[in-house]
């Protein structure tokens, strides 16, 4: 459905200025901005991207690749049409990249206030806003979050983090947790792969940690484009800068979309990854999207902490947010310490 958008300024010619995300889009009337759902009609800015759930899923946590935060939860994963890259490797196509739609949009209308009875009536924790960019279904996700944070959820960004400051700090009070895919260590990356820039990434990134959210950072590993030993000693580093307590997961490239002629990474070239992040600092660092174990050790004693079979938890050592071997503080968000998950499968509740 069509609802004014957020986080923009009328501007003289019926233009209108959009400061939702890094592309800060001017758009001229009857055009879209460069995420092809906010529209600028008659000097006002319409969004497309509000109350229509493109896909809707119960999970554990651990599949939003979040690994420090309510470990052996579920949550409630929802996402809207749109989004702000045009990445050449996209994983989900159909419902990132669209052309002109004319406000036609696929999806099944849920009001807010029905996605948080969805994940209160399926024993969920928390609500993430996911598989497209959230921040382009910003108005729909704030909306729910502020509901959802009445109702002792917790609301999850999966994003690129290309969102702007102000976006980051009208949504803080009702966000707690982030997952931000930061591609690359070069701009030219993200200028010709990404149709985007570096610098509002990482300017995201910090700012979501001096606001106080839990973050997790994901960096997929994609032969020959962003895994030379120098870029990710760049990344590891810049993650250990803002805080070491940052989990990284380093995430195995499989082909897609333009770039069907790349191989999948190589569980050394993932290896080496993980052991760059250690040296730099990095006391959480994952791999993932393989078939290799992604267990949580004690940064202090190498303790098992947290046992992990796929997305499910199958172990959690963890008491008191320490070790229970050396009484280590573990970064994170832990909640009421759960052993293992309950199922989590298709038999959701309306």
């Amino acid at each position: 459905m069509d609802h004014e958008a957020m986080l923009y300024e009328k501007q003289d010619g019926s233009l209108t200025q959009c400061f939702l995300c890094a592309h800060n889009c001017l758009i001229k009337p009857g055009k879209y901005g460069f995420c092809e759902m906010r529209q600028n009609i008659s000097g006002d800015l319409i969004t497309y991207a509000y109350g229509e759930v493109i896909a809707r899923d119960i999970d554990p946590i651990e599949k939003k690749t979040m690994y420090h935060f309510l470990p052996a939860t579920k949550t409630a994963s929802i996402a809207a049409q749109g989004n702000n890259f045009k990445c050449t490797y996209c994983q989900s196509l159909e419902s990132s990249l669209h052309g002109e739609h004319n406000g036609e949009i696929a999806g099944t209308p849920l009001t807010p206030e029905a996605v948080v009875r969805h994940a209160k009536r399926n024993g969920c924790k928390s609500i993430t806003y996911t598989y497209t960019e959230p921040t382009i279904f910003f108005e729909y996700a704030f909306d729910i979050a502020r509901m959802a944070s009445r109702r002792n959820l917790k609301n999850i960004f999966v994003t690129n983090g290309y969102m702007t400051t102000p976006a980051l700090d009208t949504i803080a009070p009702f966000l707690d947790a982030c997952n931000v895919d930061l591609k690359s260590f070069r701009d030219d990356f993200y200028r010709k792969v990404c149709s985007a820039k570096l610098q509002p990434v990482l300017d995201s990134i910090a700012h979501m940690r001096k606001l106080g959210l839990w973050l997790e950072i994901s960096t997929v590993i994609i032969p020959e484009q962003n895994d030379s030993e120098e870029e990710i000693k760049d990344i590891a580093r810049f993650i250990a800068g803002i805080s070491e307590d940052i989990p990284w997961h380093v995430n195995r490239f499989y082909p897609d979309y333009n770039a069907m002629d790349v191989q999948p990474t190589s569980l050394h070239a993932l290896e080496r990854a993980q052991q760059i992040g250690r040296e730099a600092g990095l006391k959480y660092v994952y791999i993932g999207n393989a078939l290799v174990a992604s267990n949580t050790l004690c940064p202090n004693c190498n303790t098992l902490l947290i046992k992990r079979e796929g997305d499910t938890v199958v172990e959690n050592n963890i008491h008191n947010s320490s070790c229970p071997s050396c009484n280590h503080e573990i970064a994170g968000v832990w909640g009421q310490e759960i052993a293992v998950h309950q199922p989590v499968g298709s038999n959701a509740t309306e």
